[in-house]
This record gives structure tokens, sequence and C-alpha cells, in this order.
């Protein structure tokens, strides 16, 4: 009764100023007792579990699978809309799940077999499942008009998470090994080298209607390096090194020998109109291929990978802009909803220089961990005891926000939610990675591309 009566005065005079200290049960004024900072391993539990929660407890219901977005602001969305490379982001979050003890093994091996019963069933257009598809029977919702087929880079962020699922479970009980072979059997479905439309290079979307019409051509440097390592690692539809030295290397044209801040950027960001760009690139291909020491003929993916998030967060701290908010601890671009000019929302690509709005992307900072441990703790320090009334919600920290503008969104997207708990895993355990690069045929695949690892001995 006492401690009650003493949260109930403190409640009736937060706002009051009074001279009369008011003691807890141990005899400290509760005005006096002091905040306790989360400590780093706290920040990433927190982050982590609360990030599983979006594939947890908002998959669709179906499938299992992730959905494309989920807002908690009072506006509608599509609970049957699932996305194909936040499915498999989904997949890697319920691995993580397992492994970190944030749910039962048997619930996640039930939810994973029937997310790939799913799977065997939807759409696939020469192997590659579509962009979005409908969680109640796996039929291809375009994208777009002309993206109504196959999406070649969202299959590819589903299919690294196949492979770590029979990896996972490969040496298991017999429905564990069951659930293996259809994750393999899928992976090995993907006719990579159809999307090559017989040149030396990849090519993002097909459709029967339209064929190789959107003429998407793959080149990097960008999130699609991970298309490139599954084509060259299939075993059943490979591609041939020319088609990485073509395409993705653009034959030395992805090297970039400028620095920012005294860092150097390594690589040349496609599209990015010769600036550093959004930090998604360095995340999508990285949840399951481990930059640490890789390297293949022109780039060194380790720097590439470190630099462009420490780039990043110095210049948030320089502000050339002059957003309200930027700093050592507020910092983060990359794709995410955004504030328009006019007050509205959209979908914008941030990045350095070319598209930066003063909106900051938490997942670009969180996902980072692996590159640059001690910015990113800094940021979610800011989130989770600076500003969480804000910025945090009950998958962790919502998808954008501007502070210059005093803007929070209360939304969640699937593909920037999906790549933290396996990063910030990477960076515990390297257990994601680990099951991948330890993978035969993705082994494989980087050795004919030219790639060397110290770490992982080849």
């Amino acid at each position: 009764m006492k401690i009650l009566k003493y949260i109930v005065i403190m409640v009736l005079f937060t706002s009051a100023s009074c001279d009369d200290s008011v003691s807890t049960a141990e005899g400290t004024p509760l005005a006096e007792v002091p905040f306790r900072a989360l400590t780093a391993t706290e920040l990433m539990d927190k982050a982590q579990e609360q990030s599983i929660r979006y594939f947890w407890d908002y998959a669709n219901s179906n499938s299992k699978l992730a959905v494309e977005r989920v807002h908690f602001d009072g506006t509608g969305y599509d609970q049957n809309l699932v996305t194909t490379g936040g499915a498999g982001m989904g997949l890697l979050n319920l691995l993580v799940a397992s492994y970190r003890q944030i749910k039962p093994e048997a619930e996640v091996f039930a939810r994973l077999q029937t997310a790939v019963n799913f799977l065997e069933t939807a759409d696939r257009f020469h192997g590659a499942w579509p962009h979005w598809m409908r969680g109640d029977n796996g039929d291809v919702v375009p994208f777009f008009e002309k993206d109504n087929g196959g999406d070649l880079v969202e299959t590819a962020f589903l299919c690294q998470a196949l492979i770590c699922i029979r990896e996972k479970y490969k040496n298991g009980t017999a429905a564990q090994q069951a659930l293996a072979v259809k994750a393999d059997n899928l992976w090995k479905g993907v006719e990579w080298n159809w999307y090559t439309d017989g040149q030396n290079v990849l090519h993002w979307h097909w459709s029967p209607q339209y064929g190789f019409e959107i003429n998407h051509e793959l080149y990097g440097y960008n999130e699609a390096l991970i298309t490139y390592v599954l084509a060259a690692a299939s075993p059943t539809y490979p591609i041939t090194q020319a088609v990485y030295q073509n395409g993705w290397q653009r034959n030395g044209g992805i090297a970039n020998s400028g620095s920012r801040y005294g860092l150097p950027v390594v690589v040349d960001h496609a599209g990015a109109s010769g600036s550093v760009g959004s930090m998604f690139f360095s995340h999508y291909s990285f949840l399951c291929l481990d930059p640490s020491t890789l390297t293949d003929q022109y780039v060194n993916y380790d720097l590439a990978t470190k630099n462009h998030a420490k780039i990043q967060q110095k210049y948030s701290i320089e502000n050339p802009k002059g957003w309200g908010g930027y700093s050592d601890k507020v910092w983060g671009l990359t794709a995410s909803e955004s504030r328009t000019q006019s007050g509205g929302i959209g979908y914008f690509a941030h990045g350095l220089d070319n598209n930066d709005t003063g909106v900051i992307s938490p997942t670009a900072a969180i996902s980072s961990l692996p590159y640059a441990y001690d910015e990113s703790i800094k940021f979610l320090k800011y989130c989770y005891e600076d500003n969480p009334s804000k910025v945090v919600g009950i998958c962790g920290p919502y998808d954008a926000f501007s502070i210059h503008y005093d803007w929070y969104i209360k939304r969640y997207l699937a593909i920037d939610v999906g790549p933290q708990a396996p990063m910030i895993e990477n960076h515990r355990s390297s257990y994601i990675w680990n099951l991948f690069m330890n993978a035969p045929d993705v082994r494989n695949g980087l050795i004919n591309l030219g790639f060397h690892s110290t770490k992982h001995e080849f």
C-alpha cells in the first residue's frame, strides 16, 4: 500500500514544483532515482525481439509469410499482400527467433513448414516468384502493369533464406530433413540463366505477357549482389562468370577510387548519381552473404560495407543541409516511408546528397550494427532511451521519422524491419552468415566468380 501511495502521489504531481521529496520504500526520493541506461546487450535483445514480432504476430495467417506492411496509424493495409523479398527476410527472422530462443523451436519449425509448403504451389515464372502475391492462394499480384511475372531480385532474397533453412535442418530428424529437401528443391527450381535473355547480364523481371520489356538490367553496386551469387551457385541453372563480370562488375566500372570524410567509398553506387546511395545497398545482399574479408577482382566488400555505414554517420554529423536533429546518434538514410514536400507520405530511397529530405530511417543504422557497432548502438540508445514515445512501437523503431518536421509515422515495412534481427545476430554470433557461407553450392558459386574470404577459408 505504501508503494502504491507514492506512485499515486507522483502521478498527481509530475508537473508540479514541490520542495517536499517523496521517498520510496527504500528511502530514496523518487525524483532522485537515477535513470538506468540500457546496456548494449539489452538494446540488441530488445531490438531483435521486437523486430521478430512483425514476422510472428503480423504474418499472413494462411501462408505465415510476411505481409508488405503493417500500419498502426489508423490507416488500412492489405493483410493478404505477401511480399517475396520481405518473406525471405521473415524466414531468416524465424531462424534467429529459434537460435536466440525468442520463440520455441517446435513452433518455428511448424511455421517454416507452412511457409515452404505454400511456396511450392505459389505462382512462379521460370522458377522465380513475383514481387507480390496473395497470401491465401499464391496468385501473383502485379507490382505495376508490366511487372506481373518473375522478380529475380526478390526471389534471390527468398532463396538465400531457403538455403539457410536447408542447412539448418539437413542433418536433423526425418521431418526436418524433409523440410530441408523441399527448401532445396525450391531454390534449385529457379532458372537463373533464363533471366540473362541471352546476354551477359541478369535482368530483374520477366513477364509471360511482356517478356523482358521492362529491361531492368542488374549492374552493381546496389542491393542485387546476392542475385549474381545465387545464379552462379545454382547446380541446375547457373550463369557463367562472364555474366557476373559484364553485369555486376561492369567490367571494372563498379570500382570507385574516391573517398568521403577520409574514408574510401570503394564502390560506385549505381543509380546514385555519383553519390553514396541508400544503406540498403549494403544490407539486403549481406543478410546471408558475409562481407567480412570478402573480396573479388575489383572490390573489397568488407571495406565497402563498413565505410558505407561510417560515411553515413559522418554525413549526419556534418549535416550539410542543416536538418534539425541530425547528429552522431541520429543518422541513417535508406529506402523507407518518407515525408513529401507537401507534408504527405511517400516512399523514397534516401541517400547522401541526391535524396536527403530530412527523414531518418531506423533500419539504416540498426541493420548496420556488424559494420559500425559504436555508431549503431548510439542510434539504438537514441531510440530506446531518448525518444521512445515517438520513435518506438510494438515491433521496434517505426519505419521513419523527421525531427526537423516533427514528423513521426507509426508504420512498418517488411523489407525495413526484415534486416534488423538477422544483422544484429550476424554481429553477435555470425549465425546466419555461417549457415549460408558453409553451404557447399554457395561456396562453389563464390569460388567460380573469383571471390576470396580468409574468414571462410576459400
